[in-house]
């Protein structure tokens, strides 16, 4: 028991590890929603370019190179395109957190796209076709009719993929960032310590995870409930 207490002292409190913790919780949340926001206006953006160009020969050129982009990105690991991105393409960039959302964000948009696509799809051609009886061109009733109904219908998706890239995150430590996970390797490290520093690591993603989903339910009650109304 005794040592139980002292290991416990030495990763929690001696030296003000803790805060190091705390930090690593910070960003960590942070990362994962900046770079939730960023992939859903890409995926967004790129859902509308694929199912629009169904229709529309003149965006072929963009479905393509939409089409290689979610390829390279759902075909390469994530910790291998934050590398590439922290040494090769932002190597002259300090902030090696935005460089973070930035990967995150563009790795997110790349699955983003495929719910949107299929959200998009999801709802009735007779949608369309109204749309472009009230007098609004094909772009127009895409974007304020269509969409707003795939979005609808893909919340609780989103919802996963929030969950997703939040565990995502922790390889973020691949390069200078103290997320949670690097804090509880820089304070193993530290003490010799492995036993609280993982253990506290895990249960705080755990309660993250526990804590959005059920956030995520509740939503998914309301959008019942405003169905059914």
């Amino acid at each position: 028991m005794e040592d139980l207490i002292n290991s416990f002292f030495k990763t929690f409190i001696i030296d003000g590890r803790y805060k190091l913790f705390l930090t690593g919780i910070k960003n960590t949340i942070f990362i994962a929603f900046c770079a939730t926001v960023i992939g859903i206006i890409i995926g967004l953006l790129i859902a509308v370019i694929r199912s629009s160009a169904k229709n529309n020969k003149k965006l072929s050129v963009l479905n393509a190179i939409c089409n290689l982009y979610i390829t390279i990105i759902r075909g390469t690991p994530v910790v291998v395109q934050l590398l590439i991105m922290y040494y090769t393409i932002f190597v002259n960039v300090d902030n090696s957190i935005l460089v973070a959302i930035f990967t995150f964000g563009i790795n997110s948009g790349a699955y983003v796209a495929e719910i949107a696509r299929a959200g998009i799809e999801s709802i009735d051609k007779g949608q369309m076709e109204a749309g472009l009886s009230l007098g609004l061109n094909q772009n127009k009733t895409m974007i304020f009719i269509i969409l707003p109904q795939a979005i609808k219908n893909i919340l609780p998706t989103l919802g996963n993929e929030f969950i997703s890239l939040l565990k995502e995150t922790a390889v973020a430590g691949y390069v200078p960032i103290i997320d949670l996970t690097k804090a509880g390797d820089i304070v193993r490290s530290r003490t010799f310590e492995p036993f609280f520093p993982l253990y506290f690591v895990a249960f705080s993603y755990l309660v993250m995870v526990i804590g959005l989903t059920a956030i995520q339910k509740r939503i998914e009650r309301r959008l019942s409930e405003s169905d059914r109304n």
